[in-house]
């Protein structure tokens, strides 16, 4: 039984060694002006200033791609938060076959490789003759964001008291009133929760944006980075960006974390 428990954990740290070591691997070499990885020239801080003072046209276009994707992620993600909780509470309300159906239709977005969602909306956009740009890309991370807003809601509903929509009504609420002020603060955290999945989703997006940019000269990270790598190099300014947005949610987790640790031991 001891063995048992030491081969596991032994397999456990080894799993996360792979995970983290080449974060790890790419936040030290941030740290050399060294252009490719692996080849140490001595610490400083040099790409740090580079990436935030624009020194070179490589860090420009690089923060350009940054400002591109944090927007059409803030918007798509906001955009498919609001959708996708008022499609949850549809399903929710609704019955028999047309319910399960209906939850069946939301999942296959999700189940569907990203490749075949964005060659589809690429189809249909030309198809509608949608000159391709910030809208086709918005309209597109909001088309597979909603789905997954919709899965984290829809606990929330299930966990919620039935009779408290017919309460307040009977209490003087209209519905609006009673949908704004009784039901939402109800589904706050499943809210919260699909945002942050469906930003994060948008964030790491690479073929459905790549295909619905189109020729539009709109670059996100996941493009940037394959345009990159196609030139035959990566910018080497990447790497304290990678290591800056890896710091930053970590510490947001970490947030998080120790809140609802915090609230579980008040409760």
């Amino acid at each position: 039984m001891k063995t048992k428990k030491v081969v596991s954990q032994i397999y456990l740290w080894l799993v996360l060694a792979v995970l983290y070591a080449p974060i790890i691997f790419i936040a030290i070499f941030s740290f050399t002006q060294a252009k490719s990885l692996g080849n140490w020239t001595g610490f400083t801080l040099d790409l740090y200033k580079s990436l935030f003072t624009g020194a070179t046209s490589g860090s420009q276009a690089l923060m350009e791609a940054l400002k591109n994707t944090l927007f059409i992620a803030l918007v798509a993600s906001l955009v498919s938060t609001v959708l996708g909780t008022l499609a949850a509470i549809g399903i929710f309300n609704m019955r028999g076959r047309w319910k399960k159906s209906i939850q069946f239709l939301n999942n296959v977005p999700m189940l569907n490789p990203d490749i075949i969602t964005g060659v589809s909306l690429f189809l249909l956009f030309v198809f509608l003759g949608v000159s391709k740009g910030y809208t086709t890309i918005i309209l597109s991370h909001i088309t597979f964001c909603t789905p997954y807003v919709v899965l984290n809601v829809m606990p929330k509903l299930v966990q919620m008291n039935p009779n408290i929509y017919d309460a307040a009504l009977d209490l003087g609420a209209n519905p609006f009133q009673a949908m704004l002020k009784v039901i939402i603060p109800q589904l706050k955290t499943g809210m919260l929760s699909g945002f942050i999945l469906a930003f994060t989703m948008s964030l790491d997006d690479f073929a459905v944006t790549y295909f619905t940019a189109g020729s539009s000269g709109i670059d996100t990270l996941s493009t940037f980075i394959y345009a990159d790598v196609r030139k035959g190099g990566l910018t080497p300014e990447l790497k304290p960006m990678m290591t800056i947005i890896f710091l930053l949610i970590l510490v947001v987790l970490l947030f998080v974390n120790l809140r609802a640790v915090k609230n579980t031991k008040k409760s």
